[in-house]
């Protein structure tokens, strides 16, 4: 399986190959977790510094990015606390994708896909 063994060099992780099972995925500080209905809003702010939505950002315009997660982003995004491993993770939702083949890979997949796009960092646990 190739996402296994993949080497992460994004701020702070290291170039080495890791397996990607054993690392602990991290929320983004400057994400907000929202709720509408029965799925999670993730609303990031569209620029980086303040000032830069004070002059940039037309005035009817949410400084914010809003993302709506489905059904099985938000499961996944639930157990994202940065404690528990992908592995972890991947175990916990096991009755949520009852009766779903391979869906570890899809749930890892996913997690590469939120790291990528800057939704969350990965740490590798202590020890």
């Amino acid at each position: 399986m190739a996402w296994k063994n993949l080497i992460f060099n994004k701020r702070g992780i290291s170039t080495a190959k890791v397996n990607l099972l054993d690392v602990i995925p991290v929320r983004n500080r400057r994400i907000k977790t929202l709720w509408e209905g029965e799925y999670i809003v993730l609303a990031f702010p569209r620029f980086k510094h303040r000032w830069m939505e004070r002059y940039l950002l037309p005035k009817r315009l949410s400084p914010d990015i809003h993302v709506t997660l489905e059904e099985h982003g938000t499961a996944v995004w639930q157990q994202i606390d940065g404690v528990r491993t992908v592995d972890e993770i991947i175990m916990a939702l096991a009755g949520h994708f009852e009766g779903e083949e391979d869906y570890a890979s899809r749930v890892a997949v996913y997690l590469m896909q939120l790291q990528k796009d800057g939704f969350i960092s990965f740490k590798m646990p202590a020890g």
